[in-house]
């Protein structure tokens, strides 16, 4: 078993050390070649004696050798040397060559070989930054109260239309991928009280956006006897708080070196965040010459607009009644406006997370199924029965996950936010 990796090997010097690895750079010199030798945490360099036509970039290697400390650098001086796994073809780029893996010249060959440029050194740290996130959010809820419930993927209701759903067949019975967990959380919620899963969600529309995949993981969240106004401060806080975490672990620096995307904004994301209603954004960006109409999605444009005027993450609030899913309420006093916000990242980022107040009168509930054209479909009658049994005021959240990492880590897509990234219109390969 190894027991000894890079990031360590300074503590070793007079020592002798056995070292796994890749080698990623070869390089001669008169009597003797060095590789760079290098694993998940860091790289080292071993200077070798005899014959180097044997070694080819990307072997996986064993060395055994002494750790020396030249010139304040680190260096092995290798003993043995030997071939754990060959490579038996070239390509080019390189996976460890220095390019702009992330270039959209790139996209296609680096998405036809993923298998293999996860092993870059750009995208091993996209994907530990995403490792990072991942345990500040689960350390959130875990912290604040909150169970984990591990919903299923298979379902055979839809937040969303048909069309955007991706439909399998089991046991006979069509059903499909999920869109949403938030169902199955509602449900859990009113035992638990305040309840999260991070699971993928599919969806089968057509983007070819910064911040779409066809599969993602959703961060979502539902808590019970919170009312609306409150639950704003529920979600800064969370956003605030796995902000500051990731910044401050101390492996952030190293990731955000290695990604050297720049930007990051871990001191800036302070609550509470202004908010602005959906009807004074749009009449906002009509002022400013932008083309949106009261009833449609505010676009990326007019999101990136918002946000550059509040300098700040900012709120929309109150969005419109038709662009909005079924289970959330309507505005009282505004039966145009539903219970809905959603949080704008800053710097072009753009919509990163939901909230809304749920549905829990029984009456309104089929109101807004009707509209949306589900009322006769039997499948969601069980959805409906936690309204005749007990329901409770409650509000939810949905973050997407790969557009989090991307904003904190100032990421150019989604997809360097995924190890193996699946997008609307690319086959399913690896």
């Amino acid at each position: 078993m190894k027991t000894l990796y890079l990031k360590d090997i300074a503590s070793k010097v007079g020592e002798e050390v056995e070292l796994l690895g890749w080698i990623a750079y070869k390089r001669k010199m008169k009597n003797h070649f060095f590789l760079d030798l290098v694993d998940s945490t860091g790289k080292v360099q071993v200077l070798c004696q005899g014959v180097d036509n044997i070694y080819k970039r990307e072997q996986s290697v064993r060395v055994v050798g002494n750790v020396i400390e030249r010139d304040g650098s680190i260096e092995v001086i290798a003993k043995e040397i030997e071939i754990i796994g060959d490579v038996n073809f070239q390509m080019s780029p390189h996976p460890r060559e220095k390019f702009d893996v992330f270039g959209t010249q790139y996209v296609d060959y680096i998405q036809k070989n993923r298998h293999l440029f996860i092993r870059n050194p750009r995208v091993m740290a996209a994907m530990k930054a995403r490792a990072l996130v991942m345990r500040a959010v689960h350390n959130w809820f875990d912290a604040n109260g909150f169970y984990e419930v591990t919903a299923p993927i298979l379902t055979p209701i839809l937040l969303y239309d048909t069309e955007t759903g991706i439909p399998v067949k089991v046991n006979e019975q069509d059903v499909f991928l999920t869109q949403c967990v938030g169902f199955y959380l509602e449900a859990a919620v009113h035992g638990m009280e305040k309840v999260y899963n991070i699971g993928p969600s599919f969806r089968g529309m057509e983007s070819i956006s910064k911040r779409h995949l066809t599969e993602y993981w959703h961060i979502k969240a539902e808590q019970a006897f919170c009312p609306f106004d409150e639950f704003f401060g529920v979600v800064e806080n969370l956003v605030s708080s796995v902000t500051r975490m990731v910044g401050e672990n101390p492996e952030t620096e190293a990731i955000a070196n290695e990604l050297n995307t720049g930007g990051y904004c871990w001191d800036a994301i302070k609550p509470p965040f202004p908010r602005i209603t959906y009807s004074d954004a749009v009449e906002l960006l009509k002022k400013n010459g932008y083309n949106v109409e009261f009833g449609k999605s505010i676009n990326d444009i007019g999101e990136d607009f918002l946000a550059n005027y509040f300098k700040s993450p900012v709120w929309i609030t109150y969005n419109a009644r038709n662009i909005e899913g079924f289970p959330y309420k309507i505005v009282k006093d505004n039966p145009e406006l539903t219970m809905t916000a959603d949080l704008i990242a800053t710097k072009g980022f753009g919509e990163i997370l939901g909230i809304a107040d749920k549905i829990e009168d029984r009456a309104e509930l089929e109101l807004r199924l009707k509209e949306k054209g589900k009322d006769m479909d039997p499948k969601y009658e069980w959805f409906k029965q936690l309204r005749d049994y007990g329901t409770v005021q409650h509000c939810g959240l949905g973050m997407g996950l790969e557009r989090l990492v991307r904003w904190l880590f100032q990421l150019p897509h989604v997809r360097e936010a995924s190890a193996f990234p699946r997008s609307m219109g690319r086959e399913i390969y690896p």
